[in-house]
């Protein structure tokens, strides 16, 4: 039967006739739903296989993207970008590597099925022990079962701990000190008012290190400080921040000082300048000066310092004011100014270069990072065992170090020596790889000295270390206001940049210290500096 016609060819009664054309139509009424159906769930299903098709590839391409992120944060080569490079581009590679890793979560937990469970997150490091602790106690609504109504019992608790801050909070000290008299001599009695940084000043000394703290560690100019204080409704004026400043300055001058003279009692030092912008304003514009700095050796006995020292000039008499009759082992860069230093005068023998292998490295470095030069390669490979060396006798002492050295290093050295000499005869003077060569072999007596002992450091890397911070945080500040100025920030950041040495917090460091320095006797100022207890020299 092709068609409802054909049923009136049919010898069948009408009423029959009708209930089966009825029940046809119908058939071809539910066939074509189901037709449209079959049609709807096909596009439906395309469009889940075309969307997760695009899931996949969004995940493969987040993965490949994380992939790389993480080969440049933690697979990346020694000085594929400087140092200050590396310390600008570090928060934002985790911050990518954050967002893929919760895009990547998002998308997998879209595609999982409701019954599977998630992937529990992986175990994070306990929070240190000496912070304060608040507790919160999460008590049911009810001690009785909500299935049975009998009471419940403690069986355990399930602790978990989140690490909060608290912004700087402003709060004032009332100090009352009530009077009293005598009536019979009419004497009048009260508590006397401890000497302070500043007479008369409504700074405690909490707020005076607060201020000073961020302005010189975290860099940060004091008309943010101000506004800072405004968000609680607290007044501080710029002037009145720059005078305190000030104040503590001149009353932390001391402490600079005495740790200068430390720093000159040990046998080898770093030395490193960096320039910074002064205000000249006669001009109207700025004009360059250095800041100086000058590091203890970690591997030698004695405390660990940092001392700067500000001036207007790159001049190598600046270098020789602060040292002084000071004799000894200097790490240097190869800057001019320094030479003067280690030849004899009329005052005596002059100091002993060490040169900073880290410097000779850097120049085969970008020689193979242009143009894959298999000549810096090798070089490379030479000094990258050196400082495998270095890094094997790291915890050792002086002598276990000197005998570790010459059983490896120097052996290492002179072949490094001989592979120069006989490969740089091969190399057409003036070209980049010449200037390599030619920086190591000319510095070279003073770049093995080092391995000669087991006290002198391979490289300058701790002082620039030091001055990193500084040359980012004027980024800030952008430059100092007057040679002043400059002095008196060179003589808190030794103060502030010692204690981080000696893993000491500056902000407690110099709470405690302004609070005893107003009658602290003179001959114990030692006592104050931010030093181990143990590792002052007498």
């Amino acid at each position: 039967m092709k068609s409802l016609a054909d049923l009136d060819q049919l010898n069948i009664e009408p009423a029959a006739k009708m209930q089966v054309a009825s029940l046809i139509q119908s058939l071809l009424e539910q066939s074509k739903q189901d037709a449209e159906q079959l049609q709807s769930k096909d596009a439906t299903l395309h469009a889940k296989d075309k969307e997760i098709q695009q899931k996949d590839f969004k995940i493969q391409a987040l993965t490949h993207e994380l992939a790389h992120i993480r080969r440049i944060r933690f697979g990346v080569k020694n000085e594929s970008l400087s140092l200050f490079q590396r310390d600008m581009y570090e928060e934002d590679w985790e911050t990518d590597r954050s967002v893929i890793e919760a895009e990547l979560e998002q998308l997998a937990d879209n595609q999982q099925d409701e019954s599977e469970t998630k992937r529990p997150r992986a175990g994070r490091q306990p929070l240190p022990d000496h912070l304060p602790r608040i507790e919160h106690r999460h008590e049911p609504e009810s001690c009785q079962c909500g299935q049975c109504g009998e009471d419940l019992v403690k069986i355990g608790e399930d602790i978990t701990e989140q690490l909060d801050v608290e912004p700087a909070k402003f709060f004032v000290h009332k100090h009352i000190r009530p009077q009293y008299a005598c009536r019979e001599c009419e004497t009048i009695t009260a508590a006397p008012v401890p000497p302070v940084i500043i007479d008369g000043g409504m700074a405690a000394v909490g707020l005076l290190s607060w201020i000073m703290v961020s302005k010189y560690v975290d860099h940060l100019p004091l008309y943010r400080l101000e506004q800072i204080a405004a968000r609680d409704k607290v007044v501080l004026s710029r002037s009145t921040l720059a005078e305190w400043v000030g104040r503590v300055g001149v009353a932390l001058e001391p402490l600079a000082d005495r740790l200068s003279w430390h720093l000159r009692q040990g046998n080898s030092l770093h030395a490193d300048e960096t320039p910074v912008s002064q205000l000249d304003p006669g001009k109207g514009k700025t004009r360059k000066a250095y800041l100086w700095a000058y590091r203890s050796n970690d591997l030698d006995k004695g405390p660990r310092i940092i001392v700067f020292d500000y001036h207007p000039g790159r001049s190598g008499k600046y270098a020789r004011e602060f040292l002084g009759q000071w004799q000894g082992h200097l790490m240097v860069d190869d800057y001019g100014g320094y030479k003067a230093l280690f030849t004899n005068n009329d005052k005596g023998p002059g100091c002993i270069e060490l040169a900073c292998f880290a410097h000779a490295r850097r120049k085969f470095f970008d020689l193979h990072h242009a143009n894959q030069s298999p000549m810096a390669f090798e070089a490379l490979q030479y000094i990258g065992k050196l400082y495998s060396i270095e890094a094997e006798g790291k915890l050792l002492g002086i002598n276990a170090r000197k005998k570790l050295r010459a059983e490896k290093s120097i052996p290492i050295l002179k072949a490094l020596h001989d592979w120069l000499i006989n490969t740089r005869v091969k190399i057409a003077n003036g070209s980049s790889a010449a200037r390599a060569m030619d920086y190591t072999i000319k510095r070279w007596p003073a770049l093995v000295r080092y391995a000669e002992t087991g006290h002198l450091p391979i490289d300058n890397n701790p002082v620039e270390n030091c001055i990193r911070p500084i040359a980012l945080g004027k980024k800030n500040w952008l430059f100092t206001g007057s040679e002043r100025a400059g002095q008196r920030a060179a003589a808190i950041q030794t103060l502030l940049g010692t204690a981080k040495l000696n893993g000491l917090n500056p902000t407690e460091w110099l709470k405690d210290t302004l609070e005893k320095l107003p009658t602290w006797p003179n001959s114990k100022i030692d006592e104050l500096l931010p030093l181990v207890s143990d590792s002052i020299k007498e």
